[in-house]
């Protein structure tokens, strides 16, 4: 009896607590991570991939080239593809949300097919397959126009989606309120409804425009000449000419200059919108 008693007044062995067991668990994490940066620091070969992508003579010949030409060329075709694909996707969106069937099968339709081919095949199809189902016709802008089409078909399916979820999450009451004061459907839906659905889905759309910029290199499918190529094709054409990996890099970072600002953009304006929520 006495060693039973001595028993229960031992104190019990608490094991961790559920803080201690995460604070552990990213400890864990951080050392793995640390030790994998370091596993690649010392394994990789520094002096060839200097050699290969980082030689400052061939780096300091792309410029101002790469700039005044490749980056420029970069920015208007995303520029016009997305102008384009916002056009493009209004209309739909706006098909989508007809209460006439035929417009909502046709824009089903349209986001369906766009949204699931790959965005190079559509690229062939303009650059190709127009001009031989249309002979003799040219496409207004010439390869400017092209791509600007190309770009503003893919990115409209996916804008036309996004656009109909931002008119959906208006409250249904403006539409009502708009109708009490003598608005038109029509009118409502342009002055009242659309402008606060822009409101909404401005993030995802300035997402939208960080994505066309890497799709603009597909411009090199459409057969460019050397005033109209882009960054990529730009980067691999004097990858080509000197044997060397670094023109591909310089235009690497060339499009992280205008992709991570815009990525910047877009959390700050997400970050507004989650404390305009609250």
């Amino acid at each position: 009896m006495a060693d039973t008693e001595k028993l229960d007044l031992q104190p019990k062995k608490k094991g961790l607590t559920r803080r201690q067991k995460r604070g552990l668990s990213r400890g864990v994490q951080y050392v793995v991570f640390v030790a994998a940066v370091i596993a690649f620091a010392v394994a990789a070969d520094w002096g060839r991939l200097k050699n290969q992508f980082a030689q400052a003579d061939i780096a300091e010949r792309m410029f101002p080239d790469v700039i005044t030409l490749a980056l420029k060329n970069t920015v208007l075709y995303t520029v016009t593809g997305f102008a384009v694909g916002l056009a493009l996707g209004m209309l739909i969106a706006l098909m989508r949300l007809s209460s006439v069937g035929p417009y909502r099968w046709l824009a089903g339709i349209y986001i369906e097919i766009f949204r699931g081919l790959p965005a190079l095949l559509i690229f062939i199809f303009i650059g190709v397959a127009v001009p031989l189902a249309f002979p003799g016709t040219e496409i207004i802008g010439g390869t400017y126009g092209k791509v600007a089409l190309a770009l503003g078909l893919v990115a409209a399916a996916y804008m036309a989606e996004t656009i109909r979820a931002g008119i959906q999450a208006v409250p249904k009451g403006q539409m009502e309120a708009a109708r009490s004061l003598g608005f038109s459907p029509a009118r409502a839906m342009v002055s009242i409804i659309i402008p606060q659905a822009f409101r909404i889905i401005l993030p995802p759309l300035t997402n939208e425009l960080v994505l066309l910029f890497k799709d603009s290199s597909l411009v090199l499918f459409l057969g460019v000449t050397l005033e109209e190529r882009e960054l990529s094709k730009y980067g691999r054409d004097l990858a080509s000419q000197t044997a060397n990996s670094t023109p591909i890099l310089v235009a690497g970072l060339c499009y992280l200059l205008i992709t991570i600002p815009l990525g910047l953009v877009v959390r700050r304006m997400e970050a507004k919108a989650q404390e305009a929520v609250k």
